[in-house]
């Protein structure tokens, strides 16, 4: 008898379109799921096991998740494409749309999965990466893993140890690994790079450079206080640092590149005055609007 999971799944709404496929290994149970969710379904999710989830299809506006007890918009955010749960952590879900989906489950024995991290980055490193929920929207590489292993589960050709690899192989992709890329590429409890994108994207249709974090948290369907984490962990700022920046920077662009007084440049980027820009400058670059200008334009 190989690993079964001892999973909690309540779901409202959603419905298989395929039988269930599913193969279980010394230590991992691997699910293949194809089903439909209406408008308003839900779902929750619990498991006492570490477990991957692998979307074969883009759910990203269809499908909200949160961590905090309901899946509501107010307080929730888009279901990307892989996804990793370390145990004991329940998820909830909605769709906002109508849509059909498959995915790979893959429910991992904790202490096998531990044993195999901790060969190469040692049990500390281990325990805390295994510790830590991550996503990820751009899977390009792990949608063939997870779709090598998919075909294990359907119709096994290979010996389970190969199956056992490939699971090794799409969890170490999701996880926030020591010396892996940084954040700009990927996900793991911070933004999305195509939702760091809709963030600059909103900001330069704006103008004002002044949007609310209740504001940025919207457009990327997240709630204030899980953005704001979010947001700080990918950039490294708060949201009214980066606009702050971002004004900053416009204003200089604006200085060198017309006769504008600063008085006008400080009201097109949404300053109250000429003295409140030149404090904002100051702090950002050690120097006065005029000064800073005088020393461009004689270098």
């Amino acid at each position: 008898m190989g690993f079964l999971p001892a999973m909690t799944c309540q779901t409202q709404g959603i419905s298989r379109t395929a039988p269930v496929r599913w193969r279980s290994f010394e230590a991992m149970c691997g699910v293949f799921w194809e089903a439909e969710g209406r408008a308003g379904a839900t779902g929750y999710y619990s498991s006492p096991d570490p477990r991957v989830m692998l979307f074969f299809n883009d759910v990203s506006d269809q499908i909200r998740l949160s961590e905090q007890g309901t899946a509501d918009q107010g307080d929730a955010r888009p279901l990307l494409r892989a996804l990793y749960v370390p145990a004991g952590m329940p998820i909830w879900t909605r769709f906002v749309a109508g849509h059909r989906f498959s995915h790979l489950d893959l429910h991992l024995h904790r202490s096998w999965l531990l044993a195999r991290l901790g060969a190469g980055l040692g049990a500390g490193d281990a325990m805390r990466v295994a510790s830590q929920p991550a996503e990820l929207q751009e899977v390009s590489a792990l949608a063939a893993i997870g779709a090598a292993l998919r075909q294990e589960i359907i119709a096994p050709e290979r010996h389970p140890i190969f199956a056992e690899s490939l699971a090794v192989a799409l969890v170490t992709g999701l996880l926030d690994m020591p010396g892996a890329q940084p954040p700009e590429t990927r996900h793991s409890g911070g933004l999305t790079p195509e939702q760091m994108r809709r963030l600059q994207r909103l900001l330069a249709e704006d103008g004002s450079g002044r949007l609310s974090t209740a504001a940025l948290a919207e457009a990327v369907g997240l709630s204030p206080g899980w953005f704001s984490q979010a947001f700080k962990k990918t950039t490294g700022k708060t949201p009214l640092q980066w606009q702050q920046e971002r004004r900053i920077a416009g204003v200089k662009q604006a200085l060198l590149a017309s006769d504008m007084v600063i008085a006008d440049v400080a009201m097109q980027f949404g300053f109250a005055d000429q003295a409140h820009l030149t404090r904002a400058f100051r702090r950002h670059e050690g120097t006065t609007p005029s000064a800073w200008l005088r020393a461009q334009r004689k270098g």
